[in-house]
């Protein structure tokens, strides 16, 4: 795939994402073709702008005849970067930390669990959804021994940002961030936060606040 020559929001990225699953459901369901008007309807989009998504990485699809389904859920994977496999780290396993290391849509994904760390001495060494846990001390060695590309930090807020900065520290250009704070990384490292409580406060905001 070509290098982009220029920068794609977040938004298309995420629709990108919605696409995927969509058409991995209509494969599943043994279409062959889909048409943007067909495939904004399922998503509550316009085919506009999915053309116009679809556009930023090239051409696809044929007019009158629409999109190939398998064709363009690989193109879409390829895009995603989901077509080779991620090694992952974990940090923590509280409530949180347990439920993301046992979800196995992770590994379906390429999404390679390899390591898990804590700094709870009752943890660490044991099996824990078939990883053994490492003491968090041990971090830089392990991850790039293991040569990891993403962490997921789970852990209170107030050991965040200090975990933060070892996982920087260590090399990690790509860090999921479950805690909930927000926290500080350098220009080039990628952060993505998952607040839970915003998420649930966006709901409760818009069932309070009907047609907004």
């Amino acid at each position: 795939m070509a290098k982009l020559t220029r920068k794609i929001s977040e938004s298309t990225i995420h629709r990108l994402s919605i696409y995927y699953r969509a058409l991995v459901a209509l494969e599943r369901d043994n279409y062959t073709t889909i048409s943007s008007k067909e495939l904004a309807k399922r998503e509550k989009l316009t085919p506009a702008q999915v053309r116009k998504d679809l556009s930023f990485f090239g051409s696809f699809g044929t007019r009158g005849l629409g999109y190939p389904v398998a064709e363009l859920k690989n193109r879409i994977a390829e895009i995603l970067g989901l077509t080779r496999l991620w090694n992952v780290a974990l940090i923590g396993v509280g409530n949180i930390g347990s439920a993301l290391a046992q979800y196995k849509e992770f590994a379906k994904q390429g999404f390679n669990i390899k390591l898990v760390f804590d700094n709870d001495q009752r943890k660490i060494g044991s099996n824990h959804k078939g990883i053994i846990v490492s003491d968090i001390r041990d971090f830089k060695r392990l991850v790039q021994a293991e040569k990891v590309d993403i962490v997921i930090i789970a852990v209170p807020a107030q050991a965040a940002q200090a975990i933060c900065d070892e996982v920087v520290s260590a090399g990690i250009k790509a860090i999921l961030n479950f805690a909930p704070i927000n926290l500080k990384v350098p220009d080039d490292v990628i952060l993505r936060n998952q607040n839970m409580c915003i998420e649930l406060e966006h709901l409760a905001f818009a069932l309070s606040n009907p047609g907004n």
